[in-house]
């Protein structure tokens, strides 16, 4: 079975620009960015959405919270502000079937969303 993109990534086996990575996740820059800073905060381990995490993966989904805000930080929009999406399912646009967490900056974002 072929492994995701984000799983790939997260191995090692396709290149992308890691900002951040430890032993439950891993951080890089999404390739068609949003705004100035679009970092894209993934659990290693390969779980298809929100929709499937089991009551063990509280933690793991509190740390991808934690290691964004940790992000944002250290790319200077924390102050200024920022957005963190999870999209779930096709009808929120989600294309990457890997959970991930989108963190957004660095400009005002637009509203409305949705």
């Amino acid at each position: 079975m072929n492994k995701c993109t984000f799983c790939r990534i997260i191995s090692g086996e396709l290149t992308g620009q890691i900002v951040y990575q430890d032993g439950e996740t891993t951080a890089f820059r999404d390739i068609h960015p949003v705004a100035p800073t679009h970092i894209l905060v993934v659990p290693n381990k390969h779980i298809e959405s929100i929709n499937k995490i089991s009551p063990g993966d509280e933690g793991l989904v509190g740390h991808l919270i934690f290691v964004a805000r940790q992000l944002a930080s250290k790319e200077g929009i924390a102050n200024s502000g920022y957005r963190l999406i999870i999209n779930t399912g096709r009808d929120a646009n989600q294309t990457i079937f890997h959970l991930h967490l989108h963190l957004i900056g660095g400009q005002p974002v637009r509203y409305p969303m949705g």
